[in-house]
């Protein structure tokens, strides 16, 4: 049985597991302190609670641990709850390898107990000793992005025993489908949070009569469980720089503006750099006003989407799969 630790920050972590899981010749258990989806493909849920007290708002105290790690403060119940809770599941459970997704502290945690960790890698400036600390501790590391887009020199080191998937695609196994409709905008939100207002889109909307606009996941928008067709059938869209939403616009093969949001180790910048250096999408460092709009657009369309192909989404999940599950045969093997 192999485990997934999904990190609860937005939801990309537990997306990407479901992709990876409907992938996997065994079972798989995902341990997160995020609720279970409705259908997601894990066979097990070990639920986890949060590591930060939301109760008292309080500073946490010492948090990186003298610099040693990201996330380890004192006295937080939550923290030393989810640590046992790993624990006593991978003594009862006895897992061939956990994937993680991501987390330097559940990364050396499961290691120190002898555990295989598969890292999953993550774009951004990742040169700081505490990640090298999981990056080098790790039994496999995946990157799920293509190394034809973003081949970033901290991950060199770690060459032999790194694979690149692809961007993985919850939707990379379904066909491309159409809806009839007027030429549409499809704006994409972000659950990890976005600085995207509903009037910015409307303003958009108001000064260009080619499209109808339609914002999803934006505060003052709709939201809909399927956004496959949506994607689909887009003359153009704009969304942020996250993993999972890049991986889904190039499934599609839309053309898109990308317009990166601050995160930490400036994670979807270097996503963003990657696609402008590969002449993928048009790729701005803010919203674009009113006054830059048309511009945007038609930059946008006058790339196409032809070279979303290079983000390699079409088997991703199933590389990333084989890759988990080998990397613990080779080593059980040795």
């Amino acid at each position: 049985m192999i485990g997934y630790y999904a990190h609860h920050h937005g939801v990309g972590h537990v997306t990407r597991a479901d992709a990876i899981a409907r992938s996997m010749s065994e079972p798989m258990t995902v341990l997160s302190s995020r609720t279970r989806p409705p259908g997601h493909a894990a066979a097990e849920w070990l639920s986890l609670p949060f590591d930060v007290d939301e109760s008292t708002g309080s500073v946490a105290q010492d948090s990186s641990a003298g610099g040693v790690l990201h996330w380890a403060p004192h006295d937080v119940d939550g923290l030393t709850e989810r640590m046992a809770i790993i624990a006593q599941w991978v003594a009862r459970e006895k897992p061939s390898a956990v994937v993680v997704d991501v987390s330097v502290e559940v990364s050396m945690f499961l290691r120190l107990m002898g555990v295989r960790v598969i890292v999953m890698a993550i774009p951004g400036e990742r040169t700081d000793p505490i990640h090298g600390l999981a990056y080098r501790s790790a039994t496999h590391i995946v990157a799920p992005w293509s190394r034809e887009v973003y081949d970033p020199s901290w991950l060199l080191p770690y060459a032999d025993k790194t694979t690149f998937s692809g961007s993985i695609s919850r939707f990379a196994a379904r066909e491309r489908t159409s809806l009839p409709s007027d030429p549409t905008v499809v704006v994409l939100g972000a659950a990890g949070g976005t600085s995207l207002t509903r009037d910015l889109v409307d303003s958009w909307s108001a000064v260009d009569a080619r499209f109808e606009f339609r914002a999803l996941g934006v505060a003052g928008g709709d939201w809909i469980d399927d956004v496959w067709p949506v994607l689909c059938s887009a003359a153009l869209v704009v969304t942020h720089a996250g993993q999972n939403a890049v991986a889904d616009v190039a499934a599609s093969g839309a053309p898109a503006i990308v317009v990166p949001q601050a995160r930490p180790f400036d994670e979807q910048s270097a996503t963003g750099r990657a696609l402008a250096d590969g002449s993928i999408a048009e790729v701005l460092d803010t919203w674009p006003s009113v006054a830059r709009w048309h511009a945007a657009a038609d930059r946008a369309l006058d790339l196409g989407g032809a070279r979303w192909s290079a983000l390699r989404t079409d088997g991703a999940p199933t590389r990333a799969a084989r890759a988990i599950e080998q990397s613990v045969l080779r080593r059980s093997r040795q």
